[in-house]
């Protein structure tokens, strides 16, 4: 039997990193635990996101500090070399940045820092020492729903473009940012951050919806992991912007098995990112969805992973107008009873 695995040429790159094939294992509670992360390597992994730090802890940090200062100066001055517990069951800014020293240390794959939040906050500091403890990159995982009726859009973008500039500017490592499809001019957007020097752009976050409680009347979180189906609309806008933007690619949300990392690819993504897979499935699967991979583009005599990349893209395909919205009508039209 032929090793596919020395015939076919899984490696990628990514925001200038060098990945032995397209899989990457996004933020998420597993990103947390180091063993975690040493299976995920070893079931094929080609990097990692951590799981985020987020703007709320970093604020809760200092509010603590500011605090506890502020109670120590009434108790004297010797009083100020105490500092208290500050995370009280969260982990804060020290404890992630320790966690990712350990992690570089334990695995030879990249691994790539995120901060979550939407305004400038910590941000910048953190990312300055995110890069010290050695990420290999960064992820801006923004998220921020606006729902101040004074806020304009423009307003909106421009708050997302001053905050990649202002990280771009005290950071060497490359700098992606994950954002949500909740824009009117998506691929104006895209450029606009593209310009501002992201170095990556990471579609899409999935923004979890809360849920009412009728029974004690209260709005109660609703966290439903993604399926293939959602993978639909990370193609669309992949596609369009393969070949328009500077920036690299990543397609995240989705992505449940080999299928679904050609169709990546294809559209122009240079990774695939997984979670709900991995949470449904396991590390493990890394590991077999590897090895479907190979086999697909063996039965499809395909080489190499470069090989498929934006070779379904809008700038492509025979027909681009197929992502545009003469394709509306043509989908309405096509349901049959």
């Amino acid at each position: 039997m032929i090793d596919l695995s020395k015939t076919i040429d899984l490696s990628t790159t990514y925001v200038g990193l060098k990945l032995r094939n397209p899989l990457v294992a996004s933020s998420s509670p597993l990103c947390e635990d180091l063993g975690a992360i040493r299976r995920m390597e070893d079931a094929g992994a080609a990097a990692v996101v951590l799981h985020s730090l987020f703007e709320e802890q970093i604020e809760f940090e200092a509010d603590e500090l500011d605090r506890f200062l502020g109670d120590a100066s009434e108790r004297g001055p010797e009083a100020l070399t105490h500092f208290p517990e500050l995370t009280r069951g969260v982990t804060g800014p020290e404890e992630y940045l320790e966690h990712l020293r350990k992690c570089k240390k334990a695995v030879r794959i990249p691994i790539i820092a995120s901060l979550n939040g939407s305004t400038r906050g910590g941000w910048i500091r953190y990312a300055k020492q995110m890069e010290q403890a050695g990420a290999d990159a960064l992820e801006l995982n923004i998220y921020s729903l606006p729902m101040d009726p004074d806020v304009s859009g423009e307003q909106v973008e421009k708050n997302y473009v001053e905050l990649v500039k202002a990280v771009r500017a005290e950071v060497r490592i490359p700098v992606c940012v994950k954002l949500g499809p909740y824009f009117s001019s998506m691929a104006n957007m895209a450029r606009k951050l593209d310009a501002a020097g992201a170095d990556g752009l990471v579609l899409f976050n999935r923004f979890y919806q809360p849920d009412y409680d009728l029974e004690a009347l209260e709005v109660v979180p609703n966290l439903v992991l993604s399926n293939s189906h959602e993978l639909l609309l990370r193609l669309h806008w992949i596609a369009v912007l393969y070949g328009a933007i500077r920036a690299d690619l990543a397609l995240t949300g989705g992505v449940h098995n080999a299928a679904d990392v050609v169709k990546a690819m294809m559209a122009g993504a240079r990774v695939a990112m997984l979670t709900s897979a991995l949470l449904k499935r396991g590390i493990s699967y890394m590991d077999t969805l590897t090895t479907e991979l190979l086999v697909w583009m063996g039965d499809h005599e395909y080489d190499s992973i470069r090989q498929m990349q934006g070779s379904m893209s809008r700038n492509a395909v025979p027909q681009p107008k197929a992502f545009e919205r003469v394709n509306y009508i043509k989908v309405l039209s096509s349901y049959a009873r």
